[in-house]
């Protein structure tokens, strides 16, 4: 386990892309609208703590139900296709659910929005690929930008425009279209080896 300035970086861009804060900045004014004050703060700590702990934690959960990791990152690379999909073409593929006032800072801010499927499969696709620890990195820089997106999402929103947030997703778009399927061929070998 050893600090890596090349791993942290690439780790970082990965998860930014996939967390996609920037092109989150119009369902966040959203939840303002809807809510009033959001806590930015806790927002980020229990989206950092979920992506720390699943880190940690994933592979267990995984071997415990008899999933190895390249099949898990495979899937993974399934997921991040669809998020690219998404963010390039401006189109949902999911359901959103219902929201509770007490609790948008956590859900949906922290978790799926902020820490959902694709950053959750994604650190166990990075770990596969990287040391541990930059990922740890990785995951406390993306926490203090997200905190202060978070804070300034108004001011963002004004400074940048709706066109500048659709250029900016669809660009990180293609940027995780191409890790997905980077994260397929280096994985899908793994799993004909076994």
């Amino acid at each position: 386990m050893e600090i890596n300035f090349k791993e942290i970086v690439t780790a970082t861009m990965v998860l930014f892309a996939v967390i996609d804060i920037i092109g989150s900045i119009p369902i966040i004014i959203d939840l303002r609208v809807k809510f009033g004050r959001l806590h930015s703060g806790k927002a980020a700590i229990v989206a950092a703590v979920i992506m720390i702990a699943f880190l940690f934690l994933g592979k267990s959960i995984l071997n415990l139900i008899g999933i190895d990791v390249n099949s898990f990152a495979v899937a993974g690379s399934f997921i991040l296709f669809f998020l690219a999909l998404e963010m390039i073409l401006g189109i949902s593929l999911y359901k959103e659910e219902e929201t509770n006032a007490k609790t948008a800072s956590i859900f949906p801010l922290a978790f799926p929005l902020l820490a959902g499927p694709g950053s959750l499969t994604t650190l166990l696709s990075l770990r596969a690929e990287f040391s541990t620890i930059n990922i740890v990195f990785a995951i406390i820089i993306n926490t203090i930008f997200l905190y202060i997106v978070l804070k300034t999402s108004v001011k963002i929103e004004k400074m940048i425009g709706k066109n500048g947030i659709n250029i900016i997703r669809k660009v990180f778009g293609v940027v995780l279209l191409a890790i997905a399927v980077k994260l397929f061929t280096s994985n899908i070998q793994g799993l004909f080896q076994n």
